[in-house]
């Protein structure tokens, strides 16, 4: 493989002497500009190995080139080589401190000069076949850790419809209520990671109905205390399911499941949690679970028109929800009707 170097030098004969010695060192190819402006454009579209530099050039000296090569990205761990006259240790010490690897003084001894940029480009290609040897185990840790999620979003997603399945709701409602839930984040600025998160984690907010008996979950009328105090314990058995899991997907589904259903003025259950001493996934949530529960139609109950719906959130705005997280749902309501509409429940035949 061709290793390029830049030679850069306002003395053309000087010029032609460092080209001709780098050419001996096959496959190595010399690129010589007097003009260092020249040299920096070129490094900026052209890969270089190595940069052999003079440090007295008038229009541009060899630190200030020095700096400006460090400033394009690809050329940081580039190595180079100055070459001067000027034998004081302050300009020296200024350049190693800038991130010259080596020094030469004129004349320039062709057998030392040749010794150095060997090695010089033993050191690039090195660091070259490092960074891209990390380069590739990075990615392929990205590869590997995107499969591994994706297995555990289908697991998740197969547990959560299970529940789902057990109660009178369908699967398309934890689709809908998740979308609705990034959308909120989205609104809310939370990041793209966080945003993901809860896309996934949010499915398992009701896992915890697998616990709850048949007769409570399964009662077509409505439930009297007792029956009701049993259903409320579905948020405490989904927490108890997920929490002692080491997945960062897990661990968000159980604070989901436990605190899907507090209120923000602390009238909520299990723990009666008010405010921002409500995680912010769950506030998220609860907006987004019952907006869709209130607009789905189930065997008990016809489902409620937008508009009225929509009063229902502002209306609890303080005090069953965030308001912020009402805000913006309502602030996004377009995107809101798109989601709907695509994960919207098959027609009962």
């Amino acid at each position: 493989m061709v290793q390029r170097v830049l030679v850069v030098d306002d003395a053309e004969l000087n010029l032609q002497l460092l080209g001709n010695l780098v050419q001996r060192l096959e496959p190595a190819q010399a690129h010589a500009f007097t003009d260092p402006g020249l040299a920096l454009e070129f490094a900026r579209s052209t890969a270089v190995d190595l940069v052999v530099v003079d440090f007295m050039m008038p229009a541009m000296d060899g630190l200030e080139f020095l700096r400006r090569f460090r400033e394009i990205p690809s050329d940081h761990a580039i190595p180079v080589l100055m070459v001067t006259a000027n034998e004081e240790r302050a300009v020296r010490y200024h350049a190693l401190e800038s991130g010259v690897e080596d020094f030469l003084s004129k004349p320039v001894d062709p057998i030392e000069f040749l010794a150095r940029v060997k090695n010089l480009l033993k050191l690039s290609d090195a660091t070259r076949k490092l960074t891209n040897q990390a380069a590739w185990l990075a990615e392929s840790v990205r590869v590997a850790t995107r499969e591994v999620r994706e297995r555990e979003r289908e697991t998740v997603m197969s547990l959560a419809k299970a529940a789902e399945y057990r109660d009178a709701d369908t699967g398309m409602h934890i689709v809908r209520m998740a979308h609705y839930a990034q959308l909120i984040a989205r609104e809310l600025k939370l990041s793209p990671e966080d945003q993901e998160l809860l896309l996934d984690a949010s499915t398992m907010h009701d896992i915890g109905k697998v616990a709850i008996p048949d007769r409570v979950l399964l009662k077509p009328g409505q439930l009297d205390p007792d029956e009701l105090a049993v259903m409320q314990q579905h948020a405490a058995y989904g927490y108890e399911l997920l929490k002692d899991s080491t997945s960062p997907l897990l661990k968000a589904g159980a604070s989901i499941a436990l605190g899907h259903h507090e209120k923000f003025d602390g009238s909520g259950y299990p723990q009666g949690l008010q405010g921002d001493a409500i995680p912010l996934f769950c506030r998220i949530v609860a907006v987004a679970d019952v907006f869709d529960a209130l607009t789905s139609s189930r065997p008990y109950k016809a489902a409620w028109p937008l508009e009225r719906a929509v009063d229902y959130l502002r209306t609890g705005k303080g005090t069953h929800f965030d308001p912020q997280c009402v805000d913006a749902f309502l602030g996004a309501w377009s995107e809101v009707l798109a989601i709907r509409d695509r994960f919207a429940d098959a027609p009962s035949v």
